[in-house]
């Protein structure tokens, strides 16, 4: 979004064991997938860095404490031993009176991907609910290497299908921004 102004390197977020604040102009001059949900996420090896930023407020699906999400994530959900490649920060709100800034920025940065939320009883855990929020925790967030939202959001509730529709919307958004293109591999 050319419009946009401000950068997330303005912006910074602490590690999981909550020890270091990390600024995310640590990350300029790479692609930044951020995602607000770390269980089963496959995205590996896909051209750019991943920060993982859990988040509670969908159904309640990430309940434990910070330094419980690593044990979760290996042995619980998904298990198998499961160990995320990618950089895991604290736990924050993405929506809502006590939302991140990051988010703030991001949101503001890029139109929603839609208009509904669905039944929100009992799966939603914000309020006030925005048009803008983020709807449910499979929304990511494509950055620029100058920080800004280069390919704002994108969404598949499916999750079976996530890895493959992420990899083709990202391939054709870079594309169209004509971003380098990180994908000879399928």
């Amino acid at each position: 979004n050319t419009a946009v102004s401000d950068t997330i390197h303005n912006y910074g977020v602490k590690t999981l064991n909550g020890t270091q604040f990390m600024p995310f102009s640590h990350y300029a001059g790479r692609h930044v997938l951020i995602v607000n949900y770390v269980g089963k996420c496959e995205l590996r090896d896909v051209g750019f860095t991943i920060l993982g930023i859990p988040c509670n407020q969908f159904g309640m699906q990430e309940p434990g404490k910070n330094n419980e999400i690593l044990s979760a994530l290996k042995y619980v959900r998904p298990g198998n031993g499961f160990v995320p490649n990618f950089q895991l920060f604290e736990k924050v709100d993405v929506n809502g009176v006590n939302e991140h800034t990051l988010f703030t920025f991001l949101k503001n940065a890029c139109p929603p991907v839609g208009d509904s939320f669905g039944n929100p009883t009992n799966r939603l855990f914000w309020e006030p609910l925005k048009i803008n929020d983020i709807k449910w925790n499979f929304e990511k967030f494509l950055v620029g290497p100058d920080g800004r939202p280069g390919f704002c959001r994108f969404y598949e509730g499916r999750f079976k299908t996530l890895l493959k529709s992420v990899k083709e919307n990202v391939r054709n958004k870079l594309k169209e921004k004509q971003y380098v293109n990180m994908f000879s591999k399928s």
